[in-house]
């Protein structure tokens, strides 16, 4: 009777038997999406002629052009008659929130490590938080066919890991799997033979124990999830904690303030990639129900005759903040749909409806508002939604969020973890010096390159990345995470180099670009329509210069040989929208619009600006 409960002479079911729920956690990059295609092609979800794009749960378009996952997603296989809900997450710190929430509606964790990588910050992170909840761990060693790989070293790094966070002794038992994900592949011991994944169902089934539930309860659901449809509105998706759920029964929603009440109008459960309606629901399985026009992660669904609150999970607080304003340039409302302060500000609070993490503050300014993220890649996703949704906005260069701790001030510090080619080491140390990093490990990585773990305030990391690929050749990968808050550290030294600043309105012209290209490297090409203010290119020294990019040559009737040849320009830089942010200085914006991505100056008059700049150094 190990799966019945005793209250009050009732026996009340506790298990679930026929469904087990699991996350996929990772460090970003090791192939927890490839996993997931993996499971899913052969539980023959797909026809054998049905045509599936690779990592088919990355189906936003951000997510394909980058490879990564951005948002956590659900799916579901089944297996020997038993139905196993997969839910598949982010692997880059800055949406750590979106694991968390995740790891609520789950009972164990497949952790995929890679086997040439070992674990790395994010590995560390999401295990500590799988832990701390309790979760029963499977450890996949994936990409065993990866060249350098050494999956038994990296079993041992793994266990050292579980040692370090001080996981339970049920915990430290966990099964390990090794796998090529890419190839469909997976087995027990590395020497087996194996052409398919079906060991990683049997682990799954065999270790994961059924979702802990009241079965014959009232009704109870915790939203850990938002989804939206066209037709439908929005979606709430969670586990059913208790009881069971049917279409078009009436609800009560209990939110952190208030208990309002509701009905359902469709109640879906996920099949493969498919959300297939179902008329009742049991304890257990993962859901996604309509009709709640107003529902949000957080809230609790329960019976309308018995509303009880489900606490919800502590989300991390935000370590960086930027400043998005209305666009007030000259080219402004040129190119945008939405560019006043009321669609940024609505769009802004809607997306804190399913962004955890997100926060955001009215300013005294009512055109500008601070919005506070995990880190520049979470804020920088936002931005390019938001430009391809249409909107027209300015941003500030990233400012991490001070603390006053015990009256002490206090910054956020990461753990940071690069791999570089030897030859690059000395640069990148001195370097990461300056930015007051202290090295805290060093070893071998793959032959001719060295993987060193540093602890660096998050402030010396805001505009290091593009430098640090310059300085390893492209060759070099660098992770990192936050940790904690540490007395501040002082000042650091930011960008190095000015910039040239268009002096007048016009159209850039290739005689005019010439003879800027001489003072710097160039950011715009000829026939683009520049603004007094707008930044153009950037000086080779340390100062800022203003330059006449629109400056034709005046013909004359005198021709001479050789000086009228045709004037050649250096292709210009293209920044895209992160290097864009962590490129500019403290009085500059990226102004932001569906079509271009330029630089400006806060103060766009050269002579205002000037007077500011000695008004400054005065003081």
């Amino acid at each position: 009777m190990a799966n019945v409960m005793f209250i009050e002479g009732k026996i009340y079911k506790m298990y679930n038997e026929k469904i087990r729920n699991i996350a996929i956690i990772a460090h970003v990059d090791h192939g927890k999406t490839t996993l997931v295609d993996a499971l899913l092609r052969q539980s023959h979800i797909f026809r054998e002629n049905e045509q599936v794009a690779e990592r088919v749960m990355d189906s936003n378009d951000l997510e394909k052009e980058r490879g990564i996952t951005i948002l956590s997603k659900n799916t579901s296989v089944m297996y020997n008659g038993i139905k196993i809900n997969i839910v598949d997450t982010p692997g880059h710190a800055d949406f750590g929130g979106e694991v968390e929430r995740v790891l609520r509606t789950v009972d164990g964790v497949l952790l995929l490590v890679d086997a040439f990588e070992g674990p790395m910050p994010q590995t560390r992170e999401v295990l500590k938080k799988s832990l701390a909840a309790n979760l029963k761990p499977i450890v996949v060693i994936n990409k065993i066919d990866r060249p350098g790989a050494n999956p038994l070293k990296v079993v041992d790094q793994v266990l050292e890991l579980f040692i370090e966070l001080d996981a339970s002794d049920e915990q430290l038992d966990f099964p390990v799997i090794y796998a090529s994900a890419k190839n469909g592949i997976a087995k027990m011991h590395l020497e087996d033979e194996s052409d398919n994944v079906h060991c990683i169902f049997d682990t799954i089934i065999n270790t994961i124990e059924p979702p802990k539930c009241d079965m014959d309860g009232t009704a109870q659901l915790l939203v850990s999830n938002i989804d939206y449809d066209d037709y439908l509105g929005r979606i709430a998706v969670g586990r059913i904690e208790r009881g069971t759920i049917k279409n078009g029964m009436p609800i009560a929603i209990c939110k952190p303030d208030k208990n309002t009440q509701g009905k359902i109008a469709k109640l879906f459960t996920y099949v493969g990639l498919k959300k297939t309606e179902v008329d009742e629901a049991k304890a257990g399985d993962i859901v996604a129900l309509s009709g709640i026009a107003d529902i949000n992660i957080g809230d609790t669904i329960c019976d309308i005759n018995n509303p009880d609150k489900i606490p919800f999970v502590d989300i991390d607080e935000p370590t960086v903040s930027m400043t998005f304003s209305v666009n007030n340039g000259p080219l402004a409302g040129k190119e945008g749909q939405y560019i006043t302060s009321r669609h940024i500000r609505d769009r802004l609070f809607k997306e804190l409806e399913r962004n955890v993490s997100l926060r955001v503050k009215e300013t005294d300014s009512a055109d500008s508002f601070e919005v506070c993220g995990r880190g520049e890649l979470h804020l920088s996703v936002l931005i390019e939604t938001m430009r391809r949704e249409g909107f027209e906005l300015l941003v500030s260069r990233p400012k991490v969020i001070i603390k006053e701790i015990d009256g002490v001030k206090s910054e956020p510090m990461e753990r940071l973890v690069v791999n570089v080619p030897d030859d690059s080491i000395g640069t990148v140390i001195e370097k990461l010096g300056r930015r007051k990093a202290e090295m805290v490990n060093m070893e071998p990585a793959e032959i001719g390159h060295t993987k060193i773990e540093f602890r660096i305030p998050a402030r010396g990391l805001i505009g290091y990345r593009t430098e640090f690929l310059t300085d390893t050749k492209g060759e070099g990968t660098m992770n990192s995470i936050f940790e904690c808050y540490e007395p501040y550290k002082g000042e650091i030294s930011s960008r190095t180099r000015g910039v040239l600043v268009a002096f007048e309105p016009g159209i850039s012209v290739t005689y005019g670009l010439y003879n800027a290209q001489e003072r710097g490297e160039l950011l715009i090409g000829a026939g683009v329509e520049v603004y007094e203010g707008m930044i153009v290119g950037i000086n080779s020294r340390n100062e800022d210069i203003a330059i006449n990019v629109c400056k034709e040559k005046h013909l004359t009737n005198t021709r001479a040989s050789g000086s009228d040849d045709a004037l050649r320009l250096v292709p210009p830089l293209q920044f895209s929208l992160e290097k864009a942010i962590e490129f500019i200085a403290e009085d500059e914006l990226v102004e932001v619009t569906p079509l271009n991505i330029r630089l400006r100056k806060v103060i766009l008059d050269s002579k205002t600006r000037e007077r500011e700049a000695r008004r400054n150094s005065a003081q």
